[in-house]
């Protein structure tokens, strides 16, 4: 399983319309070394380890020298101090921040819920413009320093390709059409719930966006998505206009991108912002408990579509608070709001 975190509609738009012929071509480079990263996809979930009682991370940090192998040197093992690379440390942190999540609010251990070690390659080929979950572990660019930063600034982006893993592990969700668009949505979705708590943000404080930081200066633009209001992070010469609709009247049926799993994804991305903020609070605790369980519950088909899973998080949400509480209301209301459900 490889999922990558800039979509491919962004990088072809930048082969394609760049002013810069060099900008073009990395575009094209990562474009294929993204297609090749998809054809090797592990179609098949490795066999779910027995959960564990949630102990310490153990991480691992490996610089692949703008190579394009992994894992690459080790620069940092668990417990080292820190190297004064700042690709290196950042990875490091936020590995340690992803795992502090889903332990503390969900009582998981690392990835895999059995103390996977979390494996991260930082200068990963040259001036690369991605960073990506192998299935294996976490793979950082540099950026090209022009549209996009080094990948390991923005925490939100580690969280939600991390959580591509957590999704392995459990769910399997396949990586197409609707189902492959919350498989998207679900990483947006824990990736933003792990930037709140390190924050330590409300609902209301947090700024919905995923890669925010990752745009370059001059970019017009705030981040990759918005989960409060899709199709409005970016519309830059360059980038062209964010593509994602809000909800199922803007539903873009396209064969790219595996049925356009990075673009659909606003869809429930939206649903989920919505169900957190008319419950309030910390989104983890309640809306993201939802979706948690209904992830990793164990009774989703891994090609359910967006109604399949609207009605599986308001069955969670019964179960959870029943059926006449306000949290169960809000994630009803909440697919309602983008048109999943009537």
């Amino acid at each position: 399983m490889r999922c990558h975190i800039v979509p491919p509609h962004m990088l072809e738009r930048i082969a394609r319309d760049a002013t810069d012929p060099a900008m073009r071509d990395r575009a094209r480079r990562t474009l294929a070394l993204t297609s090749a990263h998809a054809t090797e996809r592990r179609l098949a979930s490795p066999s779910a380890p027995a959960p564990s009682a949630a102990t310490a991370p153990n991480r691992m940090i490996a610089d692949a020298g703008h190579k394009e192998e992994l894992p690459g040197t080790t620069v940092r093992a668990e417990g080292a101090a820190a190297t004064g690379d700042t690709s290196c440390d950042q990875a490091y942190d936020w590995l340690g921040a992803t795992f502090a999540f889903y332990q503390t609010a969900y009582g998981r251990d690392s990835i895999d819920g059995a103390g996977l070690k979390m494996i991260s390659t930082i200068h990963y080929g040259e001036r690369y413009d991605n960073a990506f979950w192998n299935g294996e572990q976490m793979v950082y660019g540099d950026g090209d320093g022009t549209i996009f930063t080094d990948f390991t600034g923005p925490l939100d982006v580690t969280g939600h390709e991390l959580t591509h893993g957590v999704t392995q592990y459990t769910a399997n969700l396949d990586y197409s059409g609707q189902s492959g668009a919350l498989n998207e949505s679900v990483s947006d979705v824990f990736g933003s719930l792990i930037k709140q708590m390190h924050l330590g943000q409300t609902a209301d404080q947090a700024d919905w966006l995923i890669g925010q930081g990752l745009l370059a200066s001059g970019v017009h633009g705030v981040a990759l998505r918005s989960m409060k209001e899709p199709g409005t992070a970016y519309d830059d010469p360059q980038l062209g206009k964010d593509p994602q609709p809000a909800d199922m009247s803007g539903y873009v049926h396209t064969y790219e991108d595996n049925g356009g799993v990075h673009i659909n994804s606003g869809i429930p991305n939206r649903a989920f912002y919505l169900a957190a903020t008319a419950i309030g609070g910390n989104a983890w605790e309640k809306a993201g408990r939802v979706w948690y369980e209904t992830l990793t519950g164990g009774s989703l088909a891994s090609a359910v579509d967006f109604a399949g899973f609207a009605a599986a998080t308001v069955q969670t949400a019964t179960g959870l608070y029943g059926a006449d509480a306000a949290e169960t209301t809000a994630v009803s209301n909440a697919w309602k709001g983008v048109g999943v459900t009537q």
